[in-house]
């Protein structure tokens, strides 16, 4: 008896200590003088400062995101979804039923996934608590310029700020004065960007009108917080993300945080602190000190949003990801991350892979009808896999060299090679046997696309960007491998294929100069330029093409014989 409660008693530990896993993946937090409140699936939560179990606040079928404690914290304002749109709502710092304060058209992009990230972004309080700073694309759409509106909290009309593009922001204390970016890029996954569109810190002066840089920096200065006489921001100056500030009275600017291997996230600013993501992770960085700390928080609730559930794979199949067996029998698709081939007339559906921890595409069938080929990140990065055709064996991976995306995976007739580009500009193949990767070529000025196999797999024929930017067609010697330009470098060749015999290449080449000249202006352009052109890929190959000349037949009577 007494072990049987021992072992109970041992289980039922265990249990509790399973269920008190630190949770990841915590966004958008906010912070009051007590309290955190943070996004996680979709609803927001409510922790103690020190961290521990959260509080769910939302139950809401749609996305309750970018909460902001009022300046007194007692009103959170976030944007939510209750209602279809996404639009900015409050409630009660402690929980309640939301209050909907905005009315906006629906737009067609409005997801946190998506590059341009959600409408009606919830930005800042007014520091009187009177009114909620939002940034909206109500008027600019799918434009990367939003505007900055603000919402009254007892309800009415929003009235827009006097400028024209904005973004995340904060208000001195008096009001006077609102540090904000202008350019929203938080949601773009161009990381170390130093283009025109990486942002700066702006002040603008609600007095003058005046609008003042105050950071100037080629990389991205984004997330301003206004606190006494000193605007905190994030920044990759550094390359990695980090908290710095920027000291009204001196000018100077200062790093505070010193992340080297993820970024610091969507930061909030506290009456003391200020709070962020990292890596999935809450952190709180406190303004008197200048220490960071990990909040440790747990989530205890029924997870439903992570329970298994079946999904129609068919309403997930990945556009032009396809490819036809060689007798026609069964085609391969890929659906929701994994490989699948169905029957064209009778049979079952397959699924080759069933891997919900990695992402499959790209695939393509072996003229034997043997293998598939497709690319899957089964280890972490895009690699290149084999795998039977029936799914009765384990797939085989031919390549470890993953440092990019991989694409378009292609077959050599001869089911030997495999064929693929990739996000370094470099063309390669695989021979399946000896699992040995080829460099065929890599280019400086752009992707390869459109490679092709001679009909008895020794020769690849490809098209590259060259340094003076004119696509020009090459052809590899797989044998020798060795690359060999076949067109000039003074029109754009493109699209080549070999003939089935082997004897032609055929591909599309911008050089028909035919200028069409205006009625009105003397201008001219020049259109329907490109044209499908031949070459002979042997000096015995006779041209189809060639010049014809007709002869007169003489006939010659016997005197001249």
């Amino acid at each position: 008896m007494f072990r049987l409660i021992l072992i109970s008693a041992i289980c039922s530990l265990c249990t509790s200590l399973s269920a008190q896993v630190e949770s990841r993946l915590l966004r958008f937090p906010t912070v009051s003088a007590d309290a955190i409140v943070f996004s996680y699936s979709g609803d927001l939560y409510s922790v103690n400062r020190t961290g521990g179990t959260a509080r769910k606040l939302t139950s809401g079928v749609g996305n309750e995101i970018f909460a902001r404690f009022s300046p007194d914290g007692k009103v959170l304002a976030f944007t939510g979804q209750y209602d279809g749109n996404t639009e900015v709502y409050t409630m009660p710092a402690e929980g309640g039923s939301p209050v909907r304060l905005t009315y906006s058209a629906t737009l067609g992009r409005d997801d946190v996934s998506d590059r341009m990230g959600p409408n009606n972004i919830v930005m800042t309080w007014k520091t009187d608590n009177s009114g909620i700073v939002y940034r909206s694309r109500k008027k600019s759409f799918n434009d990367f310029k939003g505007q900055l509106f603000i919402a009254p909290v007892n309800g009415g009309m929003s009235t827009e700020l006097p400028f024209s593009v904005g973004g995340f922001c904060s208000y001195s204390a008096d009001q006077k004065k609102l540090a904000m970016n202008q350019v929203f890029r938080e949601f773009r996954t161009w990381k170390y960007y130093r283009g025109g569109m990486a942002d700066d810190i702006h002040i603008y002066d609600f007095v003058t009108g005046q609008m003042e840089n105050i950071t100037n920096n080629p990389a991205q200065d984004i997330f301003p917080m206004w606190h006494g006489d000193k605007i905190y921001f994030c920044s990759d100056r550094d390359r990695t993300m980090n908290l710095f500030v920027y000291d009204i009275q001196t000018k100077q600017v200062r790093k505070l945080t010193t992340f080297t291997e993820y970024d610091v996230k969507f930061p909030s600013l506290g009456n003391n602190a200020i709070v962020f993501e990292n890596a999935g992770y809450i952190h709180l960085f406190d303004l008197a000190t200048e220490k960071t700390s990990k909040i440790s928080i747990t989530i205890s609730d029924d997870a439903v949003a992570g329970r298994n559930e079946i999904i129609d794979a068919s309403a997930f199949i990945e556009n032009g990801d396809f490819d036809l067996g060689p007798d026609g029998n069964r085609l391969t698709i890929t659906a929701r991350g994994d490989i699948w081939t169905l029957p064209a007339k009778d049979g079952y559906t397959r699924n080759l892979t069933k891997s919900p921890g990695s992402h499959e595409r790209g695939v393509a069938w072996s003229p034997d009808g043997k293998y598939l080929a497709y690319i899957s990140d089964n280890s972490g990065e895009d690699e290149i896999y084999i795998q039977k055709q029936d799914g009765s064996e384990t797939a085989i991976r031919l390549t470890n060299d993953g440092d990019t995306y991989k694409y378009g995976p292609q077959w050599s007739p001869d089911s030997k090679k495999i064929m693929w580009d990739d996000n370094k500009l470099r063309l390669s193949y695989v021979d399946i046997t000896v699992k040995q990767t080829i460099l065929v070529d890599q280019a400086k000025a752009g992707e390869f696309r459109g490679s092709n196999w001679s009909p008895d797999s020794k020769w690849i024929t490809y098209t590259r960007v060259d340094d003076n930017l004119v696509s020009v067609v090459y052809l590899y010697d797989v044998v020798n491998k060795k690359s060999h330009p076949v067109t000039d470098h003074w029109y754009d060749s493109y699209g080549s294929v070999f003939s089935p015999d082997g004897k032609y290449l055929f591909f599309t080449s911008d050089r028909d100069f035919a200028p069409t000249y205006g009625r009105t202006e003397f201008n001219h352009t020049y259109s329907d330029m490109s044209k499908v052109y031949l070459m002979t890929l042997a000096k015995s190959t006779p041209s189809p093409l060639a010049p014809k000349n007709d002869e007169v037949q003489v006939k010659l009577d016997s005197a001249d014989i």
